[in-house]
């Protein structure tokens, strides 16, 4: 499904602020997988996912997607086949368009335009349908400008906007992460329904361990740019919050912190 390939990322080479953070990194996600990252600041959980958007050129390596090397092509072309939601909840909408206006541009994504109307009446009635699957009411707020959205609200509409069309692979960037606890736990239970619901490959990079153990069918902890946990199926059903934590503190203990 998706696959990197002996990946090595310097920034800023050639200078006295030069520095690695992938080398020889692999990493193979199976069709179908939910695999939970976790990992502190700094170890390349957020670039791994931008090296797979093509958000950032790697330095060495390749990437595949459903086996197509798609290392050189360019993040507009990945975005046909790639979804992402971001932690910020603003990132993944148009604030001065309505919610049917939104959902219009996510539907059209990857496709040719024309001189069309790209909304009418049975169009219209369908975004409203989609969206009230929600759960949230915003069915009763189609023609509402997104920017008037509470930050849940526009987090849930990005999430289904992302995956309106047939996609490869979703990638989920810390997508809870600033929103209120009710708030986040409603936006996950989502998630994983569409996920489940879809057969989604998906991604998530999360800084909470409960949500990296209780969803998804793999976890993924990375250090300084590599591996250092890896579980699925019965081992990962197993983990405990505690069990993650206290890698997390051995790791910190062992960087002097």
């Amino acid at each position: 499904m998706i696959e990197l390939q002996n990946i090595s990322k310097i920034f800023n080479p050639g200078t006295v602020n030069e520095a690695r953070l992938f080398q020889n990194f692999s990493v193979k996600v199976a069709p179908g997988e939910f695999v939970s990252v976790v990992g502190s600041n700094g170890s390349g959980k957020t670039t791994m996912l931008n090296i797979i958007s093509g958000t950032l050129p790697i330095t060495g390596g390749k990437v595949l997607l459903q086996g197509q090397d798609i290392t050189n092509l360019p993040e507009y072309k990945r975005a046909r086949k790639i979804g992402r939601v971001f932690q910020n909840p603003a990132a993944g909408t148009v604030p001065g368009m309505t919610i049917t206006e939104n959902l219009a541009l996510a539907e059209n994504k990857g496709k040719p335009y024309r001189f069309q109307f790209a909304i009418n009446h049975r169009k219209a009635q369908q975004f409203r349908e989609l969206v009230q699957q929600l759960g949230l009411g915003l069915e009763d707020k189609m023609n509402v400008p997104v920017g008037l959205l509470s930050g849940g609200q526009r987090q849930a509409l990005s999430l289904l906007m992302s995956t309106m069309t047939p996609i490869d692979l979703l990638l989920l960037d810390e997508h809870t992460a600033a929103l209120d606890p009710h708030t986040a736990e409603i936006i996950m239970q989502l998630t994983n329904r569409i996920v489940q619901e879809k057969h989604i490959t998906t991604i998530m990079v999360t800084h909470n361990l409960r949500y990296a153990v209780e969803y998804g069918s793999r976890l993924y902890m990375m250090d300084k740019g590599r591996a250092v946990l890896d579980c699925s199926g019965a081992e990962k059903a197993a983990l405990q919050v505690d069990d993650i934590l206290q890698l997390f503190n051995q790791i910190s203990i062992e960087c002097g912190n």
